[in-house]
């Protein structure tokens, strides 16, 4: 199937402001990009584009005084399949992780592995090592906070989401990180776009979502404790040890966030028919 993902964030800034942003697909989804998702701004403004130090796409602007509206849509291909499941993946010993994984055992920002560390082995080291063992702290993560957007907070650690008990997506998704840390697995943050697709309708407004990466059997693992069922349109955006370095935008001065709209539909089958026949891939 064939998903049209994109986004409509319009700013108000009273001075010109610096602004780094991080709104691509992601490049190990470059091969099923149909139509790109090239990012536009109105008014039109000079754009850099650089690789961060996870290798995601960045963008960089001078936003103008006034509004700006930065959007872009896109078409990506999908296998239509449910997250993966691997109940048999196992956990790595600590001196058998390949060094570019080591980072992701670390406390950061938002993942206090040195508040939790005591609590996360009185929840869980009784749990067999591996899959399971993940699968255990989704299952509590998921139980033990309460969805409510209206209580999100962008300055909310894994501690105080498990202290609050009340989050957003990227709260679950922090707190499942800071678990899987320490009980020595390694564990990193993603944002991305999540269709609706499979689910009952009627379905929320559309936004972007934070999920999570744990890493068994050699390789890398989508668990998303928010939802905590595998899912159908996970479309990858940036990965990185927590938030600070998936942030959506980063703007150097003030500003205010007017308008903000995200969207991961399904594309119909005739206008599938109709790219494909203009030869609009690649």
């Amino acid at each position: 199937m064939e998903l049209r993902v994109g986004y409509e964030l319009v700013y108000d800034c009273p001075q010109p402001t610096p602004m780094m942003l991080m709104l691509n697909v992601h490049y190990s989804r470059a091969a099923d990009v149909i139509v790109p998702d090239h990012l536009t701004t109105n008014p039109p403004v000079p754009i850099d584009t650089y690789r961060d130090a996870f290798g995601n796409w960045c963008n960089r602007i001078v936003a103008p005084a006034g509004q700006i509206t930065i959007t872009s849509t896109g078409i990506v291909e999908d296998s239509g399949a449910l997250d993966p499941v691997v109940p048999n993946a196992r956990q790595h010993l600590v001196q058998e992780l390949p060094q570019d994984v080591l980072v992701f055992l670390l406390g950061s920002r938002y993942c206090e592995t040195d508040r939790l560390s005591e609590t996360a082995w009185q929840l869980f080291g009784g749990l067999p090592a591996g899959w399971a063992l993940v699968q255990g702290i989704c299952d509590f993560v998921h139980n033990h906070i309460r969805f409510d957007y209206d209580q999100a907070r962008s300055t909310r650690t894994a501690w105080e989401a498990f202290n609050e008990q009340v989050g957003v997506c990227r709260d679950y998704a922090h707190l499942a990180v800071t678990f899987c840390r320490c009980m020595n697995v390694p564990a990193r943050y993603c944002t991305g776009y999540l269709s609706d697709i499979g689910t009952p309708q009627p379905w929320a407004a559309g936004d972007f979502a934070g999920w999570f990466e744990a890493y068994l059997d050699g390789q890398w693992h989508t668990f998303d404790p928010r939802n905590n069922v595998p899912r159908i349109g996970r479309v990858l955006m940036a990965r990185g040890r927590d938030a600070t370095d998936v942030a959506i935008s980063n703007a150097f001065g003030r500003n205010t966030l007017v308008s903000f709209k995200v969207w991961t539909d399904e594309v119909p089958a005739e206008e599938t028919v109709s790219l494909r026949t203009a030869g609009l891939r690649g």
